[in-house]
């Protein structure tokens, strides 16, 4: 019986085959092992927390000896903060809305529904769109009648929501405009700017615990080291503390000197690469300061800046190193935000509450984000 017989081609075919196996073997090998633990961290560090947050939202924790007794509730724990017992903490005390404070929430919808319309007419319009648009037009409209109600009546009294919302626009506002002019002051030629470069910088390089205390001292009337500057001008008895619209000042100003240099520094590099020939050019051609930023640095400066300011009010949902150091969050609940309202739930052991609020401060992070992303980001950058 005759056997075949492999030629030293086939057989030199057949061993590059099987190379070629092994190593694409190998290199799917390679890439699952050295992705694996990545992807295990990301499990275990990311959603896995996110899964057992979500359900202890919806949860009610019992420390006992032996284990903790967890009990489903449902939606109570959200009905506890908008609608039951805790609406005064998380929403406030609602007042009557004078005409002033309705002229300003009529505006606000009648400028919701012209961006809704305009959207209608434009073609890329969808149904999908059109429904989310609705969405953020209610929930954007029941924000701002919250801080109508709580901020414009005698009345009325903020709660934590709008404590956070107040921190994140006036402070991100203030340390882009801050941000940005110290940017512009530094690139123009004059003397020390490499000293004041380095100074600029320094609050940045300071703990948050560490600017908390040293906001608290020098807004200390009595025998801070600003107390003989307060006593002359006629404050040596004032208290920042008295009144909540003082106190939200000074936690806001804190938190305004800490991250106005990211502002600054993230704006400076922007600006030193914009184009120095288009710059040149328009001061050849005569142009003013005024109109070489809006048409000619602007333009450059956008998309960076739009960027930053995401960043930043992202994160400024997360202030409570400020208002927890300065104040503890008082008087009563003036200068209190959403973290540090969700972390006095955690160390009272409520982790229901804690984490259904934080559940609801990632619904309006995740509003505005969007708001910001697809309205003002994308209609600044089209227009310039």
């Amino acid at each position: 019986m005759e056997t075949a017989q492999i030629t030293p081609q086939e057989r030199v075919q057949t061993v590059k085959n099987v190379a070629e196996r092994v190593a694409q073997w190998s290199e799917d090998s390679a890439k699952n092992v050295l992705l694996l633990p990545a992807i295990l961290v990301v499990l275990l560090l990311s959603i896995f927390p996110l899964l057992v947050s979500l359900y202890l939202a919806f949860a009610r924790v019992e420390f006992q000896r032996g284990a903790p007794v967890i009990t489903w509730v449902g939606t109570a724990n959200f009905a506890k903060l908008l609608i039951g017992s805790e609406q005064r903490h998380f929403l406030g005390r609602f007042g009557d809305i004078n005409p002033i404070g309705w002229a300003i929430f009529l505006a606000f919808a009648a400028f919701m529904i012209f961006m809704y319309v305009r959207y209608l007419l434009s073609p890329r319009r969808s149904l999908f769109g059109a429904i989310l648009r609705i969405v953020a037009i209610v929930f954007g409209g029941a924000l701002a009648l919250l801080m109508i109600a709580t901020l414009t009546t005698e009345t009325g009294l903020p709660g934590t929501l709008v404590v956070t919302l107040i921190f994140v626009f006036v402070g991100v506002t203030a340390q882009y405009l801050l941000g940005l002019g110290l940017a512009l002051l530094v690139t123009q030629n004059i003397p020390g700017k490499r000293f004041f470069r380095v100074v600029f910088l320094l609050p940045m390089m300071i703990t948050p615990v560490g600017v908390g205390f040293l906001a608290r001292m020098l807004a200390d009337t009595v025998k801070g080291p600003l107390a003989p500057i307060w006593q002359a001008i006629g404050l040596g008895a004032f208290s920042w503390g008295d009144s909540a619209s003082g106190a939200r000042t000074v936690v806001l100003l804190g938190d305004i000197w800490q991250w106005t240099p990211f502002m600054f520094i993230m704006l400076l590099a922007a600006l030193e690469a914009t184009s120095r020939e288009q710059i040149e050019a328009a001061l050849v051609d005569g142009a003013t300061r005024l109109s070489m930023f809006r048409y000619i640095i602007l333009p450059q400066i956008l998309p960076v800046s739009t960027t930053l300011v995401l960043i930043r009010l992202i994160e400024a949902f997360k202030i409570i190193d400020m208002p927890n150091i300065l104040l503890g969050g008082g008087p009563g609940t003036a200068t209190e935000s959403l973290t540090l309202h969700a972390y006095k739930y955690w160390a009272s052991l409520d982790l229901g509450s804690s984490a259904a609020l934080a559940y609801l401060m990632l619904a309006v992070v995740t509003y505005i984000a969007v708001v910001y992303v697809n309205s003002v980001r994308r209609r600044l950058v089209e227009n310039l």
